[in-house]
């Protein structure tokens, strides 16, 4: 535990600053990606997350200095703080006494600490928020809808200079913290609005996430005086049950973290969140030079451009629309950087409308190759991924450095791939695939490595490949 705390964590005035405490923080994740999840949270907190029974939420003690940290983490949904954790919680048979029992734990619950570090929460959050809008000419409010989006901006590379900046920030804005300090006092006054969220899996339970949710709140409800309120809600209680796991805790954000970077979004945007899952599997180093050759509305390339700035991204697509999507993101990341008073002149990105069976790039130009492949789903059809994926695999391997090259390519056409992959062995090698559920589909997530053999020696890009499809974004017909 450090001695001192941090800018960004010192408390309101007039307040003096509570020793820090250890907590349990949890974190939902896309599923899939909780160990990549886990590496994220050991590199940049010191933590060692456990993985949940529950795919798709990991858990992991720290000390409350490090709250600003947690909310640079790049790979989670959403995060709380653990009141109380049951490995083992045993639920009666009949629904009235199991609904009796949660009603009955309600009061006994250690809310003291979880409570603290709501607290802590806010006062992060609205002075991330004072500090972004001092940087600019309109005044914006402490908390909104699109805050969640506000605190991904700057890379990781950045992330002490934003915390030292905390503390400038403050002094700056003196009014508005003594109007926030009087608006505090008065909602001092006031009961809370809350409301109990209840998430359940298993089939051996005698009652419903409703029935929980409603029996357990009221129990919450009578013990604190709070008042429930679905919509305008100050606190929300979350209530995890996962077959006899039981995880009660408070939540620390409004809104998924996963569409912190776009604006402007097409017919399948991969969450922000999954795209920077996708990147940590590439491992980039300096100086990489990273496509995304189906880019739609640039969620991995923006996401790489924020926390690996020290490589180059390039990103493509042949359908316009997707193309001027991804121009108009990255233009909302650029203004929004440079109205939190980043001197940068611009992102080491750039977008461009190409063939993708025929890039326009030198062979062996490239380091990395990561993008998210159509499904024949919502985009293209199956029966056109027969020709796209041998076709797309033949040109990757092309302009992918050999030897050292790799690619990390996202479908849920598992059977195509994996069959155009066989055709492409001399060119291409599977080094693991990461199983993933995007939108309730079941996807892979293909970690390949680029064979030392030159392009124009095997067999497998000799052959003449096949018509490339109009575009990659197909009309309203041809969805499935």
């Amino acid at each position: 535990m450090s001695e001192g705390t941090e800018p960004g964590t010192s408390a309101s005035e007039g307040e003096e600053m509570p020793q820090p405490f250890s907590v349990t923080i949890g974190a939902t994740v896309p599923t899939g990606f909780e160990h990549t999840a886990a590496e994220e949270v050991h590199e940049k907190i010191g933590a060692v997350a456990r993985v949940s029974k529950d795919r798709g939420r990991i858990y992991f003690e720290m000390t409350t200095d490090n709250l600003p940290k947690v909310h640079h983490l790049k790979s989670v949904d959403n995060l709380f703080v653990v009141v109380e954790y049951y490995e083992n919680y045993q639920f009666k048979d009949s629904k009235e006494e199991a609904l009796l029992d949660l009603q009955q734990l309600a009061p006994t619950l250690p809310w003291t600490n979880a409570l603290e570090v709501w607290k802590m929460n806010n006062s992060v959050k609205k002075k991330r928020s004072r500090r972004r809008g001092a940087a600019t000419s309109k005044p914006k409010p402490s908390i909104d809808a699109s805050e969640p989006e506000k605190l991904q901006v700057e890379p990781e590379a950045s992330q002490e200079k934003e915390e030292q900046e905390d503390a400038c920030a403050e002094q700056e804005t003196n009014p508005q913290r003594e109007q926030d300090s009087e608006m505090q006092e008065q909602a001092e006054n006031k009961p809370l609005k809350f409301r109990v969220t209840c998430n359940r899996a298993g089939d051996k339970h005698s009652f419903t996430s409703n029935d929980a949710a409603r029996d357990f709140g009221g129990a919450v409800q009578e013990f604190f005086q709070w008042k429930a309120d679905m919509t305008k809600f100050d606190v929300e209680v979350l209530l995890n049950i996962h077959n006899n796991e039981v995880v009660i805790g408070i939540a620390l954000t409004e809104e998924s973290l996963h569409r912190r970077n776009i604006t402007h979004f097409g017919p399948t945007t991969l969450r922000s969140t999954l795209a920077y899952g996708m990147l940590r599997l590439c491992k980039p180093q300096v100086s990489d030079v990273i496509i995304d050759p189906m880019c739609g509305t640039g969620a991995i390339p923006l996401e790489g451009v924020i926390e690996w700035p020290h490589s180059f991204f390039l990103s493509g697509d042949n359908h316009d629309m997707a193309v001027s999507r991804t121009v108009n993101n990255i233009n909302h990341i650029v203004k929004r950087r440079q109205d939190g008073g980043s001197t940068s002149p611009g992102l080491p990105i750039d977008t461009a409308q190409w063939d993708l069976c025929h890039l326009p790039m030198r062979t062996s130009s490239v380091d990395i190759i990561t993008t998210d492949m159509p499904f024949g789903k919502r985009m293209g059809s199956k029966k056109k991924n027969w020709d796209l994926y041998p076709s797309c695999l033949r040109e990757m391997a092309r302009v992918c450095r050999p030897g050292t090259g790799r690619a990390v390519l996202l479908t849920q056409d598992k059977k195509c791939f994996q069959k155009a992959l066989l055709r492409m062995s001399g060119l291409w090698r599977k080094s693991h695939t990461v199983w993933v559920n995007v939108g309730g589909l079941h996807a892979g997530v293909f970690v390949l490595r680029r064979t030392g053999a030159i392009f124009g020696t095997t067999p497998e890009d000799v052959r003449e490949p096949p018509r490339a499809p109009e575009s990659q974004e197909e009309d309203t017909q041809d969805k499935v």
